[in-house]
């Protein structure tokens, strides 16, 4: 189902007991871009401690916005043997832009250009997007809108709601007390903006928001002292739904962190890194405060990247390069727990994936996450009891199962190959450093050099000296290769790097303690000889 601002209000009490009986969520998000295209020693690389790729991500993830988020919340049906209902929905999402709020955010074309190619609705995007803020912009637009202390700036904008007053004023002056018009076409926390403009610069009209639109009323100056003040329209209480209304998919979010149901995404690190930044607080300097609060909101993740590529080999699957591949594996004659697995269906009015394949909309991936989680799940129940008889599976027992991989989410492009949100960061188990050797090539760059090794194998390069470059690779195959190909290469030798060997920091001091030796040993000789 898809859900835009108007949706979104009528829909969030079935969201909120919806998550609250859950099992587990699936998640994937969507985004106006991925990465700034930064250069040099800005890049993402596999030299890069986890510290470090956080420090870089973290400018993209401050760049650009969400442009879609998917759930799809999974439950067990009670009664039924190992059955699951989803429940899929796709949120389109536009930042809030209320009073003094207006947010700034980039578009990369080559983002557009891949959503584009599946269908995305950017119209739903930006005009009906669900409004949304982070705690420290909630604070500021509360106090604006708590202490009167506010102002339009971009909602509506100051020309469009100049028509609005002009074309209530000219209706007053014919109306009679106790006449009403509507204001069609503005619906959301807008209309409560409307509303605010309108009841401050007339004092004899009252506002009501109904289905159709804004219902202006002409009233009283005493009738409108009343009605200011009833408990069902006081000021305060008016100005927290204003707010309410406002923080939009943020309200959800909350419920989301409330419900502490285990959160299932599928190479997830993205996703958290813009959940914490939009939704909670700007992302903090400090990569340790970063796990430490993603921990506090979500002390159950589960990302299915992580858990498939642990064990895609062990069971003698088919190469796969992206989620929806995976899920066709999972589900084909190739598993062979097909036929005894859990069963998933669709729950009413959420129906569209049932027949459809939606690869890279939020909410089909969101469900592919789950349905791999629970796939998987099995696989690991079943080969735990293969040697005796495998009790009524249930997902308490499928999360006793994945516990190795709880809280360990896939990193792409780093020195290690995944994070623990719930502890120390494991080592790296990536293949070992190479250092190349320069021969009879003045100048050669990071750039000519990787040109060079493209064609056979990929590499991260780094500059070490003038005529040396570290070589890095994801692959133990491709650092094999190379070292067989380029060991007695006549201008480009190729050999495992040693710390205490190569280090221009290490050479150094061995250079500073050998001319230090070298004075005290001759100090010593020549004051030997006097004597």
């Amino acid at each position: 189902m898809d859900l835009g601002a108007e949706e979104f209000e009528q829909n969030l009490p079935l969201l909120q007991e919806l998550v609250q009986d859950a099992d587990f969520v699936g998640l994937d998000i969507e985004f106006t871009g991925l990465r700034s295209s930064l250069s040099g020693p800005q890049q993402i690389s596999l030299f890069d401690l986890p510290s470090e790729w956080y420090l870089k991500t973290r400018q993209s993830v401050q760049q650009f916005t969400i442009c879609q988020i998917g759930l799809s919340v999974f439950s067990s049906i009670e009664g039924e043997f190992n059955k699951y209902v989803a429940h899929s929905y796709n949120f389109f999402l536009f930042p809030t832009t209320f009073g003094i709020l207006d947010s700034e955010f980039s578009f990369q074309a080559s983002s557009v250009q891949f959503l584009n190619q599946y269908g995305f609705n950017y119209n739903k995007f930006l005009k009906n997007g669900i409004p949304y803020m982070n705690e420290e912009q909630e604070k500021k637009i509360k106090h604006n809108i708590l202490t009167g202390n506010w102002r339009v700036r971009s909602s509506l904008d100051k020309d469009q709601i100049k028509v609005v007053i002009d074309e209530v004023t000219r209706w007053l002056d014919l109306a009679e007390e106790g006449d009403r018009m509507t204001l069609l076409g503005i619906a959301g926390f807008q209309a409560f903006e409307v509303q605010l403009v309108l009841r401050q610069a007339l004092p004899n009209i009252w506002t009501m928001l109904k289905d159709q639109g804004v219902v202006v009323k002409k009233v009283s100056q005493q009738h409108r002292w009343y009605l200011e003040n009833a408990s069902c329209d006081r000021a305060s209480c008016w100005k927290e739904q204003i707010l309410l209304s406002a923080r939009g998919f943020s309200v959800f979010f909350q419920m989301l962190v409330k419900a502490q149901k285990p959160l299932v995404g599928h190479n997830m690190m993205m996703d958290l890194l813009h959940l914490h930044e939009k939704f909670f607080r700007p992302l903090p300097e400090s990569y340790d405060q970063f796990k430490q609060n993603i921990h506090d909101l979500f002390p159950v993740l589960i990302d299915t990247k992580n858990v498939t590529k642990d064990i895609w080999k062990e069971l003698h699957f088919p190469r796969v390069s992206n989620l929806s591949e995976v899920y066709e594996v999972l589900s084909s004659n190739l598993n062979p727990t097909k036929n005894s697995g859990p069963v998933i269906v669709h729950a009413s009015k959420c129906e569209k994936y049932a027949q459809n394949k939606c690869p890279h909309e939020a909410a089909y991936d969101a469900f592919l996450c789950g349905s791999v989680l629970l796939k998987v799940a099995h696989l690991l129940l079943q080969r735990v009891h293969s040697s005796g008889p495998m009790p009524e599976p249930s997902f308490p027992q499928y999360l006793d199962v994945l516990a190795p991989y709880v809280n360990q989410v896939n990193l792409i492009r780093a020195g290690v190959p995944k994070i623990n949100f719930s502890g120390p960061d494991y080592p790296s188990i990536r293949p070992p450093i190479l250092i190349l050797t320069v021969r009879r090539w003045p100048g050669a760059s990071e750039q000519q050099v990787y040109r060079e090794f493209q064609n056979l194998c990929k590499f991260d390069v780094r500059r070490l000296t003038r005529s040396q470059f570290l070589l890095l690779t994801n692959k133990f195959k491709d650092a094999r290769s190379i070292l067989k190909e380029y060991r007695c290469h006549p201008t480009l030798q190729v050999s495992l790097y040693r710390y205490w060997r190569h280090s221009p920091n290490i050479n150094c001091v061995l250079q500073v303690c050998g001319v230090v030796t070298t004075w005290a040993l001759l100090a010593f000789l020549l004051g030997r000889s006097r004597s």
